[in-house]
This record gives structure tokens, C-alpha cells and sequence, in this order.
């Protein structure tokens, strides 16, 4: 059977084209997108926010209570303050520009995409900010003479910690990569007609 023979019969069987794009399928597929990449940025915000500020307070708690408190202490709990602080404002940056994209087909997958970069973005700058936090926990474990098994233990959990990071960050990083090429199919879908 020729192609054409193949293609008539799917037309006169489906009363649609071979090559037909679903545009209701598709607005449900970048609608649900939209609202994964929205309800992921968010939750990440939050927890963020609600972790650094519950651990700055817990290090800066048990500072004072054991009198135990070093500079090693005291910097690792404003550091902790300062990033839940850094990820509020960028939160309430997102939230302003987040009302910009247009109500249509493209706009949603913009707004997709937006809020997948600002997620590539904020898994980047969170495992740089493990670093410091690990060096100022390790530091002060030794200062408070903590055993090496105790401290090295601790080390390896932030390894960890960093490497699962780093999964999660690729993950993030070909979700985005996905929109990306999904915008791309529609807009030469569109400049072909």
C-alpha cells in the first residue's frame, strides 16, 4: 500500500488528518505543566523558607541554652536567616512577575518555562549554599571538640546531600529543556502555516 493510499484511509476512518495536532489535548498537557512547574517552584520556596528558618533558630537555640555558641555558631544561623530572607524576596518577585504572561496556548507555556528556570535557578544557588553550611556545621563540630567519626559522619551526609542535589537539579534542568523544545515545535507549527 502507498503512503497516500494509507493516509486516506486513516482520514475517511478518524475524519481527521494523519499529522493533526489536538489542540485541546494539547492545552490540558501545557495547562497541567504550567501547573506542576507553579505548584513545584512554590512548594521548594516554602520548604526552603520554613527549614532555614526553623534550623537557624535551632542553631541559634542550642547556641545560647549550651553556651556553647562560637562564631561558627552565630554564622551558620545568620546564614540560615539571611538565605530563608534571599528566598522570601525572590518568592515575592516571582509572585509579581508570575501575572505577566498572556492568557493563551503560549502564554501558559511561557509561564511554564519561566517558572522552570527559576527552578534551575534556585536548585543552583541552594546546592552552592550547601557548601558553606557544611564547612560552618563541620567547623563547629571540631571547635565544640566533637570526635572525628562525628564530624566526618557529618561531612558524608552533606556528600550525600550534594549529590542528591545534583540529581535533582538535572531533573529540573530536563524538565526545562522539555518545555523548551515544546515551545519550540509550536512556534515552527505556527510560522509553517
Amino acid at each position: 500500500m502507498e503512503f497516500d493510499e494509507i493516509k486516506n484511509i486513516w482520514n475517511k476512518q478518524n475524519n481527521e488528518m494523519m499529522y493533526t495536532i489536538n489542540e485541546e489535548v494539547l492545552r490540558q498537557r501545557i495547562t497541567a505543566k504550567k501547573r506542576t512547574t507553579s505548584h513545584i517552584v512554590d512548594f521548594s520556596e516554602k520548604l526552603l523558607i520554613i527549614v532555614n528558618i526553623g534550623a537557624a533558630g535551632f542553631v541559634l537555640g542550642l547556641g545560647i541554652v549550651k553556651a556553647s555558641g562560637n562564631v561558627f555558631t552565630y554564622t551558620l544561623a545568620a546564614l540560615m536567616f539571611f538565605t530563608a530572607g534571599y528566598v522570601l524576596v525572590k518568592r515575592l518577585q516571582r509572585k509579581r512577575w508570575e501575572n505577566r504572561f498572556d492568557l493563551s496556548l503560549l502564554g501558559d507555556l511561557n509561564h511554564a518555562i519561566a517558572n522552570a528556570s527559576y527552578q534551575v535557578k534556585l536548585s543552583q544557588v541552594m546546592i552552592w549554599y550547601a557548601a558553606p553550611v557544611a564547612i560552618l556545621t563541620a567547623l563547629n563540630l571540631g571547635y565544640n571538640g566533637k570526635e572525628m567519626w562525628i564530624v566526618l559522619l557529618i561531612i558524608g551526609f552533606f556528600v550525600l546531600a550534594f549529590l542528591a542535589s545534583r540529581m535533582e537539579h538535572g531533573i529540573y534542568v530536563n524538565n526545562k529543556r522539555k518545555l523548551e523544545e515544546l515551545r519550540n515545535v509550536l512556534e515552527d507549527n505556527a510560522s509553517n502555516r
